[in-house]
């Protein structure tokens, strides 16, 4: 039986819209099992505009930014886009600590992300 997915994905256009399941990112087979959904949209389903929306998520390790980074490096090289969202002030701090607040784009909300890939969800 497979692994439950740790990722709830949803289209909006041309761009996909993660959603973490969990509120914790911390464990070294969950963070991996995060990883290999998040390089599948990317190497086998060939998404190029991804949106990671935290708004769930209250505390992510260090291993965790590290898959991040892959996948910022992965989306760079295919041409693509990778923005974060309803980061909470705590893990926007990390990413600052960390130094990598300039290495990633980030938004308020979904939809002022969907806003950075010229997309509106308004009628």
């Amino acid at each position: 039986m497979p692994p439950a997915p740790r990722l709830m994905i949803h289209p909006i256009k041309e761009v996909m819209i993660v959603n973490f399941v969990d509120t914790h990112i911390r464990e070294l087979p969950q963070i991996e099992q995060i990883g290999l959904q998040l390089y599948d949209l990317v190497d086998a389903r060939g998404h190029r505009k991804l949106i990671l929306d935290f708004d769930k998520v209250q505390s992510l390790s260090s291993q965790a930014l590290g898959i991040l980074i892959t996948l910022e490096k992965k989306l760079v090289e295919a041409k693509g886009k990778l923005v974060l969202c309803s980061l909470r002030p705590e893990l926007a701090r990390l990413f600052e600590i960390a130094k990598l607040h300039k290495h990633f784009k980030f938004a308020a909300d979904e939809e002022a992300a969907l806003a950075l890939f010229g997309v509106t969800t308004g009628g």
